[in-house]
């Protein structure tokens, strides 16, 4: 079971979300796929961590071949080429290694070369298997970490996997819940938040994907995301109260029910939900 935690900003209450349910787990995979900022392994502190770079092949220019022509500096749509005082120029900051200008170059001016771009980490704490994606400041695309972390052979069967999406809705996003059984979208209780929400459901909606709504920092008071999900007639899942104690646990890098057993029961109860959900799903739609 592949559960992928969203929402359509940062600070929502992803990490909080998939960090607890999978200490809930127990015996489980922990995904952090926000490539540009990951956080998860904060809160686990996984021991016997193994590191591997990950590359990206980007072109490399024989001047001695080419000739000009600049139908590789006409094809890319990312501007990553140039041809400036009879020279080609590859800006390498930008290039999303699609590999379009060399087959472009008539002249065969232009091969491969590898560019790390990131890495990938691996390690356990207690009976979870924890991955995290990193991504190099400045580099132009996470996929290929994405892909490298969410690989089958990182999946196993009889574990449940929870996948920490990058919050909102671009392509690293869409490859994160490509594969994913379920979706929660976590929405906070404002107008702002129903926007942000509104982004991720659209999404799941377009990927066809199952999924349900975890209402965080809930009040009592009127809730706009609440509102939203009742209009929308989307299945809420759990209300996670606006809590200071919650907040300062959650600052600290601190796993909440770990620490409280009523933030244990709550948990285990959205857990159970969640499963439910996908059993049902799994059920109708096999």
């Amino acid at each position: 079971m592949r559960i992928a935690v969203l929402s359509g900003k940062g600070g929502t209450g992803k990490t909080l979300v998939s960090v607890n349910l999978t200490a809930i787990s127990k015996s489980s995979t922990y995904i952090d796929c926000d490539v540009e900022e990951p956080n998860g392994h904060l809160f686990f502190k996984p021991e016997g961590v193994q590191e591997k770079e990950i590359s990206v092949k980007i072109p490399k220019v024989n001047n001695e071949l080419c000739n000009g022509c600049r139908k590789c500096v006409d094809f890319c749509k990312f501007n990553a080429l140039a041809y400036i005082k009879n020279k080609l120029i590859v800006f390498d900051e930008v290039c999303h290694s699609c590999g379009g200008c060399i087959l472009a170059c008539p002249e065969k001016a232009l091969t491969e070369k590898e560019k790390v771009i990131g890495k990938v980490q691996k390690g356990t704490s207690d009976q979870v298997v924890i991955y995290t994606g990193i991504l190099n400041t400045g580099e132009a695309s996470g996929i290929p970490i994405i892909k490298k972390l969410l690989a089958e052979k990182n999946l196993q069967a009889n574990k449940q996997t929870f996948i920490d999406c990058p919050p909102g809705s671009a392509c690293i996003v869409m490859e994160s819940i490509k594969d994913a059984d379920y979706c929660i979208l976590v929405a906070e209780p404002t107008l702002f938040g129903v926007h942000n929400l509104n982004m991720v459901y659209e999404l799941v909606k377009l990927f066809n994907k199952p999924f349900g709504v975890v209402l965080n920092k809930y009040l009592e008071e009127e809730n706009p995301a609440e509102k939203f999900c009742l209009e929308k007639n989307i299945k809420i899942l759990g209300r996670i109260p606006f809590d200071t104690n919650l907040g300062t646990l959650n600052s600290n890098a601190e796993i909440a029910v770990s620490k409280n057993d009523n933030y244990w029961e709550m948990f285990s109860s959205l857990l159970n939900t969640v499963t439910k959900e996908v059993q049902h799903e799994t059920t109708t739609n096999p």
